[in-house]
């Protein structure tokens, strides 16, 4: 067994890699975020043991299907709560089956198909374990284009083609000193300090921005395309209803959806969410920089 640790939005997770055809090379993402050890005396957030020889035991009942970047990856419910999961890659086919336990704690993954699609499966089985275990640590999984100035990160919330990859890039060309921190799945989590934090992390989407960084959180920003440029601030419910279905969570699992609202609240409290409709330019930038930093 070949036994690798990395380090994820200030949590610890290990990765099992059991039989030689699976290694770590499957995670070039991960790289960035490996450890040699976890430090003596943290948890770990969950444990995925990589096992082409494994197999399922039972065949769970199916409840939905788990959006994932566009894929649908088909969930089933087992007799003592625990979860399988089958990952299919963006031309369906299955690549990847994850059994888990309830609380995503331990997971045991079979990978299949050439390379790229084991890779993709076991990303993709990474990323849900990460964001279900830390649903009720205070921790999600955002879909966002995160952009980091004078040391805080603006997370741009929208559905796909809304244009958050266009706006957080036009803040790279037009204010001074920005950077990007990811541009799908960037952490959230209020941490233990009650400061709300984003993070880099190992999916991002289709732009290549795999940064082990974090900031703390200087606001959301829920863009609409529009023939005009018009921003204001969200009230506390409308905000909810922008965050919430922005994070990977499951809705028929009880301790899953609760933890990721409870997190969605907290954020609330902390961080202020603005609606911005604009024009792919420079003065839709100029403003919700503005308004989210209070500067211009």
């Amino acid at each position: 067994m070949n036994r690798m640790y990395y380090r994820v939005g200030r949590h610890n997770y290990c990765v099992n890699f059991c039989d030689e055809k699976n290694t770590a090379a499957l995670l070039p993402s991960s790289e960035p975020f490996r450890l040699a050890e976890v430090p003596e005396g943290e948890p770990l957030l969950f444990e995925l043991n990589v096992d082409n020889a494994w197999r399922p035991s039972q065949k769970g009942k199916e409840i939905g299907q788990f959006d994932c970047g566009g894929n649908n990856h088909g969930v089933y419910l087992l007799d003592d709560g625990g979860y399988q999961i089958i990952v299919s890659d963006i031309r369906g086919r299955e690549c990847c089956l994850m059994q888990a336990t309830a609380d995503f704690s331990l997971a045991t993954v079979c990978l299949n198909g050439n390379e790229l699609m084991r890779s993709f499966g076991l990303n993709n089985a990474l990323m849900m374990m990460y964001a279900f275990a830390g649903a009720d640590k205070m921790t999600a999984l955002m879909h966002a284009s995160v952009i980091r100035k004078d040391g805080r990160g603006y997370l741009c919330l929208g559905v796909s083609g809304t244009g958050k990859s266009t706006h957080t890039q036009n803040w790279l060309k037009y204010i001074p000193d920005t950077d990007l921190m990811n541009d799908d799945n960037p952490v959230v989590r209020v941490c233990d300090d009650g400061v709300a934090r984003v993070f880099g992390s190992p999916w991002s989407g289709k732009t290549p921005c795999y940064r082990n960084v974090e900031a703390p959180i200087g606001g959301f920003l829920q863009l609409k395309q529009a023939p005009y440029n018009k921003i204001r601030r969200m009230s506390a419910i409308e905000g909810y209803a922008s965050l919430l279905p922005s994070c990977s969570v499951m809705k028929w699992d009880r301790r899953d959806y609760v933890g990721t609202s409870d997190t969605v609240s907290k954020l609330l409290e902390l961080v202020p969410v603005f609606f911005l409709e604009n024009l792919p330019n420079e003065e839709a930038v100029r403003m919700s920089y503005g308004a989210m930093s209070g500067k211009e």
